[in-house]
């Protein structure tokens, strides 16, 4: 296994160009012309939209569009990055992550000093809010997907599947390099995109160093392809199915806590299912909050 020493080692290496010129590349393969309105032309050698037909529709060159894609070009204007998400019809997550590339691509987020990792300490008032949500299921992480601290309910609902098995539990390396996280959640590649887009949203990718670096070495493709793709998630139901419970269902509300870089996150019965299964394992169990020090 790769260990923290790794944290200085380049955290992004696109053979194609940078994480602005990766993404916009991304979207426009996925962009089918016919939904824009533009004949289909046959015989592409790629899918999606034409780069020709982009650069139209944003008002740019095709030449300073291929120089962005490419990375040759990595201060594109605000009024640039807004045409080019019109052009693509990016929805609200879509356009906050091209402003957010956009923004590390030209520099102010790398190249200078290296970031600290998100801290592990979790503060007094998250504590607070965790107390007064047991017995519910719910937890802090942080960007990388440590597990900070989480309640009783929470301890219940993933005890036996692997994921707190380690000192320092964390949600991206055992969905990658668990076998056990394949079977416990239904839509893995779902759950797979999600915690690769959580490394984005921290202060920098940089941040995200270590985790990334290990995650190549352990996982390959499945974690690599992900990073360059920048898939940014629909958050549907997580469904998970669980050794002892079965299949369950819930809905999950994400708190930001933007100046701590972590989250808590609420996990609540999708169906009444879920509910009863749950409330009879809980019965059979009882435990106390827990901080991962």
């Amino acid at each position: 296994m790769i260990t923290r020493d790794t944290r200085r080692a380049r955290p992004y290496a696109s053979a194609m160009g940078t994480p602005l010129g990766d993404f916009i590349r991304t979207m426009r393969d996925r962009t089918q012309p016919e939904t824009l309105g533009l004949p289909s032309h046959e015989r592409r050698r790629s899918p999606g939209l034409r780069r020709v037909d982009l650069a139209a529709r944003a008002g740019v060159s095709v030449e300073y569009l291929t120089r962005i894609e490419q990375g040759r070009d990595i201060n594109p204007s605000v009024a640039v990055v807004n045409a080019l998400a019109d052009a693509l019809s990016l929805n609200t997550a879509e356009r906050n992550h091209l402003r957010y590339l956009t923004k590390i691509s030209g520099g102010e987020c790398v190249g200078h000093a290296q970031p600290e990792p998100p801290g592990r300490e979790v503060r007094p008032g998250l504590t607070a809010a965790l107390r007064l949500l047991e017995p519910g299921i719910a937890g802090v992480t942080n960007r990388l997907g440590d597990i900070l601290e989480y309640t009783s309910g929470f301890g219940d609902l993933v005890r036996g599947c692997g994921l707190l098995d380690t000192d320092e539990p964390n949600l991206t390396r055992y969905v990658f390099t668990d076998p056990r996280a394949r079977t416990f959640f239904v839509d893995w590649d779902d759950v797979a995109d999600e915690q690769v887009f959580d490394l984005w949203l921290g202060p920098s990718i940089e941040s995200s160093n270590w985790i990334v670096a290990e995650l190549v070495h352990a996982a390959g493709d499945d974690f690599t392809r992900r990073l360059h793709r920048h898939a940014v998630p629909v958050r549907k139901p997580l469904r998970l199915n669980h050794p002892e419970m079965g299949e369950l269902q819930f809905d999950r509300e994400i708190l930001e806590a933007s100046d701590d870089r972590q989250q808590l996150v609420l996990y609540l019965p999708a169906d009444d299912r879920t509910a009863r299964r749950f409330e009879d394992h809980r019965s059979r169990r009882r435990d106390r909050l827990r901080t991962i020090s």
